[in-house]
């Protein structure tokens, strides 16, 4: 499909399907599913909010709000629709350490058997960098040969030179991934910088399947 419109697709009219909390859960669809995923609190429900143009996702001053695989149906514009998919974070949570290591189990999973998942969207804080959990979840995705593109989140909070110096060093870096897709998008939720750029992504995975 060729003349695919983000205004058509992201339209304010995505609906929740489901949530789950282990991977016998995860329903089979045929759909093609686009994943997000990141450290707690980078601002992952914020942006898929801003990249649906909907309050869909749970917004919390508390790190890892979200706990389970959620599932967002997206019906219109794209042929009978794919699915975005809102994983747990990682990192720091206020959380038991057992619930921590359960939701982790279940992201891995869902990561290692899932056929229909195109590409996931790695969310990293420009203002805190790369840390120990980012290049481990990193290196889950190139052992997985899953295709994995990074976002900046909360880039208005950096100036112009600190943006361009930082995905500098990041492209260096990344050389080292096989999984890499190789373009950073720098996005703001509060200010929709990048929004469209992040649509316009997407858009170009679903032409060519």
């Amino acid at each position: 499909m060729k003349n695919l419109n983000p205004k058509i697709i992201f339209n304010g009219k995505a609906k929740f399907l489901y949530g789950a909390h282990n991977y016998s859960q995860v329903k089979n669809y045929h759909y093609p599913e686009i994943a997000f995923i990141g450290a707690s609190n980078v601002g992952k429900s914020s942006l898929i909010n801003a990249l649906m143009t909907q309050k869909i996702a749970i917004v919390s001053n508390t790190p890892g709000r979200t706990r389970q695989l959620n599932f967002f149906m997206i019906e219109q514009g794209y042929k009978d629709g794919f699915i975005i998919v809102d994983m747990p974070g990682y990192g720091f949570a206020k959380a038991h350490e057992k619930n921590i290591k359960h939701w982790q189990k279940t992201a891995f999973e869902y990561l290692a058997h899932r056929p229909n998942l195109k590409r996931v969207y790695l969310l990293i804080d420009p203002i805190k960098g790369l840390k120990l959990t980012d290049i481990e979840m990193i290196n889950n995705f190139n052992s997985l040969a899953i295709s994995f593109q990074i976002i900046l989140t909360k880039s208005d909070k950096i100036s112009q030179i600190e943006q361009s110096e930082y995905i500098t060093k990041l492209t260096a870096e990344s050389k080292k991934w096989p999984a890499f897709f190789n373009e950073i998008i720098l996005t703001s939720s509060t200010k929709g910088y990048g929004i469209e750029k992040l649509q316009w992504s997407i858009i170009e995975i679903l032409k060519f399947l």
